[in-house]
Formats: C-alpha cells, structure tokens, sequence
C-alpha cells in the first residue's frame, strides 16, 4: 500500500527537518483502506468504503517540542508545511525530556512490515461482488423469522468489513519499521420481543487478520441465542456473590491495572500502583504476560509508536509486579529505566486456585470455573461504571445470569457491582484459557469470591 516513492517521501522530511533547524525528528507515515457491507432484516442496507493518507511529524527543536500532521505528500507542500512547524515550535515552552529513544533500543526486524504473518495476500483479490456475498452469507433473518418460538424477531443487522493497514515510521537517530496488516471482521446483533412486549438484544462479533478463518456460519446464530437467553429476568437480592466473568466482558477489569501500570498515571499520582514495582500485590497465582510477538494473532507488533523494540515478558508474575509503561518522555522526567510505551497482546494465563494444572491440563473453560465456584452470579455484561485510578474503588453497572451447582438457571439484570480492584483481584479465583481469538486482549473467564452485588 505505502509506495516506495512515498517512503522517499517520508525520509525527505526527517532529512529537511533536521538540516533546518530541528535537532532530531521522527515520522509516521500512515496508509488504510476499509471497505464494508451492512444487510438490515435481509436486505442490503449500507455499502461503505474509506480511505484515509496520513503523515504525522515530531519535531524536536532545541528542546521543545511539537506535533503536526497532514495528508499532502507532494515534497514542496511538504517542506512549506515544515519550515512553518518548526517556527512554531520554537514558540514553545522548554522541555528538555522530549528525546528520541536510544536507537539500541528500537526493532531491527521489522523491514518489510509481514514479519508477524498479520497481513492476508489475497486482500488485493475480494472484489466487491465479493463482499457484498459475504454479508449476506451471515444474515439468518427469514430463517430465523420463520422458526421463533416464544419470541419475535424485531431486526436484525449484519456487517461484514474488511480492511488493509500499512504504517511507516522512521527518526533521526536512523531508526526504521514497518507494520501491515489486514483484518476481516463480522458483526450481526438481533433483537427480539417476547411475549409479554420486553425487548432484548444479542450481538456477536469476530475479527481475523486472515480471510480463510471468517466464520459466516456462527455470528447470527450466537448473536439470537445470547438475545434469547435473557428472557424471563429475575431480581436477586443485594448482597455478597461469587462472581464469574464471561470472557467475551472480562477485559474490562484489566482495563483499570494496565492504566495504572502506566508511567504516566504514576508520574502524575493517579495510580493506585504507585511504588509497586517488584513487589506481590496480586494472588500467587496470577501471572499477566504481554505477548507483543505472537505470529499471525491479533495485537501482535514489533515495536510501538516509538519504534522501540517489544517482546515478550511478564507484566505481573506470580502476582509480582514487573514492569511499568515508560516511554522515553517518562524516562527522562521520572528518571526511571524505560520500557514499552503500553502494553501489545495482554494475556492472563489459566489457572484454578487450589489446584495444580498440569502442562497437559491447561485447558480450563467456562464450564470448569462455574462447576468450580458452584453458586453465584455469570457476568455477560457492564453497563456503564467507573473505576477510580487513585483509589481503585469502582461501579460497574452488570447484567448476566445466577447460577447454581455450576449450571445457569436465570437472567439478571440491573445489578451493581461495587468495592476496590486491588481487593478483588485478591479475591481472584480461578482464571480460565477461553480467550477470545478474536481479540488482543486475551483475557479468559475470571472467578472472584465474596464480590458486593446491589439490587
């Protein structure tokens, strides 16, 4: 997607940065093209297609610092665009933290930007014919019509999309990368009415760099049976629950731990991981691992939006926490070692507390963790809450199911729950190896003990 002569292009400007007055300079040349088909009760409804040219510039001026984007290309426009940035820069306050990274540190690997396997070959060959197919190989809408039972299906919509990616970065200090990749992604959520007139909706979606590995057959199915099963709520009383997480939801407690692990929050004091670092603040059996170079698998990088080198390590081991996000800027006004900018492909290993997992165990479902805490409440849903990033106590609108003996046996909804991340975390159970493929954030079915749920 990006050409050579565009890549000469974006080199030109380091260069006519640098020898008009900027002391360094780095540039992010950006290229993507989406395409998409959305089909409404089984007709076509929508066809979209975006392109977007984008090339960012950091320009570093005797210790001040700006940024400044554009989609014009064409070198003259360029170098006008330039010389008037770096006036403006020098407008600035001083800053002397603002440096490049160590050009030791930056990705040596990533030449031509498929090194990770994330970019589909055959992306150039999906014509739109093609796509307009694919859409309407998701839509069950007569079918599923015709075959309701115990409900109406109001609506249905479908969107199957595609999209190519191509980004560039290169500095001053010499440093050069590349990333490309493409992603299919599928969407379709149903909403249906039961007899007694109370609504319900269900969604289900899958993305994949790879277009062999779109799955037609299962989004509209999945999407009914999760809007089906929340018929017939029940109220629960307030109290305190075992809690069990779907892991399609989980993310959303990591959320708040990975915000406060940023050298940002810290430097600022609104981390509620504050002098953490090296210490055990989390079970024993909780190990969180950044797999930044997973081949062929969602969120994989080789390096982050400052060239420097990723790789695989462990942000919390064994409940010990090991790294900080620290970028360079961070580094120089905390005078801490640097690291990655933020995390790439989180992933929270399985475990079950009490229990060895063998390597040839390794699978833990979600049946396995509703067997193992019995009785509680199944969170399929957070609507709405907020966590504080001092304190770390939180609200989280929820809605799911009860269940007992490991087995659903009702809907809830309009449920809240409320306490402190870190004490929940502590209260960490059993963590399952149910990812979603789908997503980078591969967080799996959580359980957690004595959770406060209000009616």
């Amino acid at each position: 997607m990006i050409t050579d002569k565009e890549i000469q292009i974006a080199r030109h400007c380091i260069g006519y940065a640098t020898a008009h007055g900027a002391s360094a300079a780095r540039v992010s040349l950006n290229k993507s093209v989406t395409d998409a088909c959305t089909i409404l009760n089984g007709e076509l409804d929508k066809v979209s297609h975006s392109a977007d040219r984008s090339i960012y510039l950091y320009l570093f001026v005797n210790g001040r610092y700006g940024t400044f984007s554009t989609n014009r290309l064409e070198e003259a426009d360029l170098e006008t665009f330039i010389s008037k940035a770096i006036d403006m820069v020098r407008m600035l306050g001083e800053d002397l933290c603002r440096k490049l990274p160590d050009i030791g540190r930056t990705a040596k690997d990533a030449v031509t930007g498929r090194e990770l396997g994330l970019f589909d070959a055959d992306y150039a060959k999906i014509s739109s014919e093609d796509r307009l197919a694919n859409a309407f190989r998701l839509s069950r809408f007569q079918e599923t019509k015709e075959k309701a039972e115990g409900y109406s299906l109001i609506s249905e919509e479908c969107e199957y999309s595609c999209t190519a990616d191509d980004s560039y970065l290169a500095d001053s200090n010499g440093f050069e990368g590349r990333h490309s990749e493409t992603t299919f992604g599928t969407f379709c959520e149903m909403t249906i009415e039961d007899k007694e007139g109370s609504k319900y909706s269900g969604y289900w979606w899958q993305t994949t760099p790879k277009a062999s590995d779109v799955d037609y057959d299962g989004c509209a199915a999945k999407a009914l049976e999760r809007a089906v099963r929340q018929i017939g709520p029940k109220k629960r009383r307030s109290g305190k629950y075992r809690m069990v997480v779907d892991s399609t939801v989980s993310s959303r407690l990591v959320s708040p731990l990975l915000t406060a692990l940023n050298a940002s929050s810290i430097q600022q004091k609104m981390s509620f991981l504050e002098d953490s670092i090296g210490r055990q603040v989390f079970p024993e059996n909780m190990t969180l691992m950044d797999m930044a170079r997973t081949f062929g698998k969602n969120g994989s990088r080789l390096f982050d939006t400052e060239g420097v080198a990723t790789k695989d390590a462990p942000i919390i081991e064994k409940g010990v926490v090991k790294q900080y996000f620290v970028n360079t800027y961070m580094s120089e006004k905390m005078g801490i070692a640097p690291t990655v900018e933020d995390i790439s492909r989180p992933c929270l290993m399985p475990f079950i507390k009490g229990k060895d997992l063998q390597d040839g165990e390794k699978e833990v479902s979600l049946k396995d963790i509703l067997k193992t805490a019995r009785n509680g409440i199944l969170v399929t849903g957070f609507n709405g809450g907020n966590c504080n990033p001092v304190t770390g106590d939180f609200s989280f609108g929820i809605e799911g199911f009860a269940f007992s003996d490991g087995k659903t046996v009702h809907p809830v909804k309009e449920m809240l729950i409320t306490g402190n991340i870190m004490e929940l975390w502590n209260s960490l159970t059993a963590a399952g190896s149910d990812a979603r493929p789908s997503s980078r954030w591969q967080i799996p079915s959580l359980a957690f003990e004595n959770v406060v749920f209000s009616a």
